[in-house]
């Protein structure tokens, strides 16, 4: 059965999701950047998350369809948390990947409301300086109009190398259907990282938090993991795993990250907290 892609309608914009799953629980899935949107993949990331069915409605959101020149971090985040609350979605499991990450630390930060536990996957707190160099290639090739050029180094970038030239035909064959629409935005969310940081607030979470960060992150860099950790170390609500060997896409590619995920979310912080 094919996932439906959904549209929850708020003022002044609308915003495509899809869910699956019967549980009594809300858990909200907020993707990072692709060249083409998430909304393709409903039914790969329906099986990927089969394991949540039954204790989750999981809800995957894009970003809103109307996307104005300029378009930061925290607008993508104010944006989201107008259409959980559009849709009842409150007191949520909630997790994050790469610039999804960033949105899901800034609705913690200010709708704590919102946010039961927050998941965080090869993310970064502080996005200024040379760790935005790559996401500035890829925003000068989609300027450029080169899809080819930025599927290529989308590609090379977010996954290991064994990974990638495996799939380099698939990938080749990808970049021939993306659309200069497309192209324009991307180039737009991903200009929204820039200046993006909020190291200084992040000891400010409410909620229990696991960070699934890797060493071989060519995106945003081993360290963006590191930093987030040395924040939040001393939390006895906090919890970290570290992965190598499958870099920027670890949420991808490790064969336990969903187990990880599940397990965080079904923990006890009772004593803890």
């Amino acid at each position: 059965m094919r996932i439906p892609i959904e549209t929850v309608r708020c003022e002044g914009f609308s915003m495509d999701f899809f869910r699956f799953g019967e549980g009594p629980r809300p858990l909200v899935i907020l993707p990072g950047l692709s060249v083409q949107s998430v909304m393709l993949s409903a039914d790969a990331v329906a099986r990927a998350y089969a394991s949540m069915r039954t204790d989750y409605t999981v809800f995957t959101f894009d970003r809103r369809k109307e996307l104005p020149p300029v378009y930061p971090i925290a607008d993508m985040a104010q944006d989201t948390a107008e259409a959980m609350r559009a849709l009842g979605i409150g007191d949520a499991d909630l997790f994050g990947a790469s610039q999804g990450g960033m949105i899901a630390m800034e609705i913690a930060l200010r709708w704590p409301e919102l946010v039961r536990r927050l998941a965080l996957g090869s993310t970064a707190a502080d996005v200024r300086g040379a760790r935005g160099d790559v996401l500035e290639k890829w925003i000068a090739l989609a300027d450029a109009g080169d899809a080819v050029g930025l599927t290529r180094a989308f590609g090379g970038a977010v996954y290991p190398k064994a990974v990638y030239d495996g799939a380099e035909a698939l990938f080749e064959k990808a970049a021939g259907t993306v659309t200069g629409e497309e192209l324009a935005r991307f180039s737009v969310l991903a200009a929204g990282t820039r200046d993006f940081c909020v190291t200084d607030r992040l000891a400010e979470f409410r909620s229990p938090v696991l960070l699934l960060s890797s060493d071989d992150d060519r995106v945003l860099g081993p360290d963006a993991g590191r930093e987030i950790a040395q924040a939040l170390a001393g939390r006895p609500d906090f919890l970290e795993h570290r992965y190598t060997g499958f870099g920027h896409a670890a949420y991808d590619l490790a064969p336990d990250y969903r187990d990880r995920l599940l397990a965080f979310f079904r923990r006890d912080f009772a004593e803890a907290t």
